[in-house]
Order: C-alpha cells, then structure tokens, then sequence
C-alpha cells in the first residue's frame, strides 16, 4: 500500500504509558481492525448497524465512546495514527461494552482507499484536527483538495462530513476549501446535541476558543 507523502500529523509514540500499551496490545487483536490491503465487509463486522460512521483523528477518544455508547444503532470505526489514543480508546471499548465501535490503526489516506468500498460510509466525523497554525505547516492540514476527492467516493449517495474546530482561521479556510470544490454541498451549522462536548473542547471554550461545527453533504 502506498504511504501518504505528506503527513498531516507527527507521531508521538514515546508519549504511551505502560497501562496503555498493555490495553493496546492485549485488545487490538479483537477490537481493531488489521490493515491489510484488500476491502472490508462492513455488514459483516456490524450486521444490525442501521448507519456506518468513520471518526478520523479521534484523539483520545472520549467524543468517539459517548457518541458510540448513545448510538448503539449506528456502527463506528475510528482511525488515527497515535498508539496513546488507540490504547485509551481501546479501554474505553471494554469500560463502555461497546459492541459498535472498532479501531483501524493508521492514516485515513492509506486505510480509505485500500480497506473501504465507494458508497460504503453514512457519514464522516472530523472533530478538532490539528489546525497546523505556522504558515509553513499549513500544507499540512487534512483538509484541502485532495481530502475532498479522497472522501467523496467513499460516502453514500446522501452521505457527509461533519467537522469541528476551535481555531477559527482553519474554519475559514475548511470554507474556503469546500467552497472551491463541486463535491459537497453545506456550510456552518448550530453544534448538534449528538456531538458531546469533551473536556478539550471545554478548555478551550474557558480560553475563549470560539468553535465552528460545519457539516457538507455529497453532491
């Protein structure tokens, strides 16, 4: 499989703790899903699941245990790159009993066009992404062009993407990106009462963060 050549994030593997590896190494094999260059049969791994929805970065994966915890209907997975988060998340998986929610370990670049078919997503979360501020960082934001034509053909006729930030710079630009490209449809949204607020999100509302939740529909 092709690796992306440009990384929108930097691994911080150094940073797992003992308690989180252990939780990583003994559950990934029954909760994660191994990458492997051939498609996934998604109604195979959530047979009863009314909707399937990807969390791109879920960090440490608090937003991704609430939102799968109070929709048990819908089947998630979640992909991100930092073995922490994955660990966490992974715990979060057995303290919630949480049959719905699976994790894929690697970049969303690598994973969707090898591991999913076209058509096969309801919808995309992408809460909080590193907005990369410095200037000569900002090709390295996921969101551009290219992100879009990545995602397109993987989401359902009436799929679409659901995208939070508390930097306002990168707001505007995620608009500016969208509202360059004819494959989705949508603008700022009131946040959704399904997106819980988490306790980076509220650090950053008692710094006087303002955040933007935008969400755009497949063309």
């Amino acid at each position: 499989m092709e690796r992306p050549s440009v990384r929108s994030y930097s691994i911080r593997g150094s940073r797992i703790t003992e308690a989180q590896r252990a939780a990583k190494d003994a559950l990934q094999a029954v909760y994660g899903i191994p990458v492997e260059a051939k498609k996934i049969n998604l109604h195979e791994i959530f047979p009863t699941s009314e909707k399937i929805i990807m969390e791109i970065g879920f960090g440490m994966g608090e937003a991704t245990a609430i939102i799968a915890k109070n929709h048990p209907n819908n089947g998630y997975i979640a992909v991100d790159v930092h073995p922490p988060g994955i660990g966490k998340l992974l715990s979060r998986i057995i303290d919630n009993d949480l049959a719905n929610l699976r994790v894929i370990e690697d970049d969303v670049h690598v994973v969707l066009p090898y591991m999913f078919e076209d058509n096969s997503l309801d919808a995309i979360h992408l809460y909080f992404p590193d907005p990369w501020p410095k200037k000569k960082h900002n090709k390295r934001r996921i969101v551009n062009a290219g992100f879009l034509e990545l995602i397109y053909p993987k989401l359902k006729s009436d799929g679409y993407i659901h995208i939070a930030t508390d930097w306002v710079p990168y707001a505007t630009y995620i608009q500016e990106v969208f509202a360059a490209s004819d494959l989705f449809t949508g603008g700022v949204i009131e946040k959704p009462k399904s997106r819980p607020v988490t306790r980076f999100e509220g650090q950053g509302i008692d710094k006087d963060h303002a955040v933007t939740d935008m969400l755009y529909k497949k063309n």
